[in-house]
């Protein structure tokens, strides 16, 4: 069913037909379009080249035009219904998919969806003021398009929520607007949606990183044996490929500079020349890795363990594995500390599936890794970057009350305190980065620190476009 841009919210789910719903959701549209304007981008705008669902299947899902950002029409969207589709996991594999919210699961079912919802306005208020030192009209571009495909995600949970959970749900609809990233009375649920995103390296790291988190928790609730749950999150990781093709390519273009300014100078020391050096991006991708790693919870969780026995939340590529899907005689080695050391347990493989998905998420991470080091392995360079240990700058899970050097060293408090400053981004490094972010608004032109998309000038945008295309029109 394609997308009804006719209705005041554009839906594939027939809103029209549910008047109840509707109204809600149109009274809920307004508190949404205020939050916009006051918690989403700064930067004031005529208008910006914007990707539109049309669709939710094939390649000509999208189109594109320059859009007022206020009137761009955040909808809700939900793949298509699968005929026939069974559970295929936990006590109720087998089972027809669940169209409604069976009561005994009723409450779990709302928590994932309000902890999903409340990441999508958090990284957008968290990235409010990048389009002030946007690097070019490129990549401003780009941070746009990410801000309103969250908003659009947002409007999914929420959604979800007025459609199924009855009053508590469009309770909690409005809650998600009620938190603020970083607020000290009202901050987002988790602990990496909190964080400053105040310069472009970061935001680059936070869509590469955090991003790649949602990637792996969206595709575990695309399992799940609630429909249209798991219909949500289908097309919300069609979307999503975008947020982390920005992050990985950003980087790319970050190190690639850093690269070509080492190559012309014969020079480690490369932030007198206007570039960063690559002890800063390793120490910036310590932090944003290690706070990811975090919204993976505890390396072992009977919450999750009871998730995947009701049919909640699957494993990552669920229906790939060749095993029984319901894992009650399987085991799993997991990180632990034995006797104050870095060490590992074995756990049922049930209690452990927090661990299977970090796992899926940290070789996916080592891919990015393994193309910067062929940029610097193409630039003539020995210098490479690298993930540090699972240990590493840890708050949550089984490393959460020791200190570990990037290699999985244990330290000591005062050992830490010493040598942490090496291996994460100090107020020098951050003062410094921030110093390069200077706007470039100007057609076709670039910053200094960063490299232009392969292809530029005549190819390497949007949509065949040229680099050198007019992304944004600034008020």
């Amino acid at each position: 069913m394609r997308p009804d841009y006719a209705e005041k919210i554009p839906n594939n789910v027939g809103l029209a037909q549910d008047r109840r719903l509707q109204r809600a959701l149109e009274s809920w549209q307004p508190n949404f379009l205020s939050w916009w304007e006051s918690m989403g981008p700064a930067l004031p705008t005529k208008d910006v080249y914007l990707r539109t669902a049309i669709d939710v299947r094939g390649d000509g899902w999208a189109t594109f035009g320059h859009v007022p950002m206020l009137d761009y029409r955040w909808g809700i969207f939900l793949a298509d219904r699968a005929p026939g589709r069974q559970i295929a996991f936990g006590a109720h594999k087998g089972e027809p998919a669940w169209q409604k919210v069976p009561g005994e699961y009723r409450a779990e079912l709302q928590r994932l969806i309000v902890i999903q919802g409340d990441t999508e306005p958090a990284s957008v208020e968290q990235q409010r003021n990048l389009g002030a030192t946007a690097p070019s009209l490129y990549d401003l571009r780009n941070l746009f398009q990410v801000n309103v495909e969250e908003g659009r995600h947002l409007w999914a949970m929420v959604y979800l929520l007025h459609a199924y959970f009855g009053r508590e749900g469009r309770e909690e609809a409005e809650e998600l607007l009620h938190r603020n990233s970083g607020s000290q009375d009202s901050p987002r649920i988790l602990g990496a949606f909190n964080e400053e995103t105040p310069d472009w390296l970061s935001f680059f790291m936070f869509t590469y990183f955090t991003d790649r988190d949602g990637k792996y928790q969206l595709g575990t609730l695309k399992e799940s044996a609630f429909d249209p749950l798991s219909r949500t999150c289908e097309f919300m990781l069609k979307e999503e490929a975008h947020h982390m093709m920005v992050g990985t390519t950003g980087i790319d273009r970050v190190v690639e500079r850093t690269a070509q300014v080492m190559a012309e100078n014969d020079t480690d020391d490369v932030a007198a020349h206007g570039a960063i050096p690559l002890p800063v991006i390793q120490k910036y991708l310590n932090f944003h890795y290690s706070v990811s790693l975090d919204l993976f919870g505890g390396e072992t969780s009977t919450n999750v363990a009871n998730y995947y026995t009701a049919g909640l939340k699957g494993r990552w590529l669920e229906e790939r594995r060749k095993d029984d899907h319901q894992l009650t005689g399987d085991a799993i080695m997991v990180d632990a500390l034995h006797d104050g050391q870095i060490s590992q347990a074995e756990v049922s493989a049930l209690v452990g599936l927090n661990t299977d998905l970090r796992r899926e998420y940290t070789a996916d991470c080592a891919g990015g890794v393994k193309r910067w080091n062929r940029i610097l392995e193409e630039a003539g360079l020995p210098h490479r970057l690298y993930l540090p240990h699972a240990a590493f700058n840890r708050r949550v899970g089984a490393f959460a009350g020791i200190e570990a050097s990037p290699v999985g060293e244990r330290l000591t408090a005062a050992e830490w305190a010493a040598r942490k400053d090496d291996w994460l981004p100090t107020d020098t490094d951050k003062t410094f980065v921030r110093s390069l972010m200077r706007p470039v608004h100007e057609r076709g032109k670039i910053a200094a620190w960063v490299a232009p998309p392969r292809g530029a000038p005549r190819g390497g945008g949007i949509n065949n476009q040229p680099f050198d295309y007019d992304y944004v029109h600034l008020a």
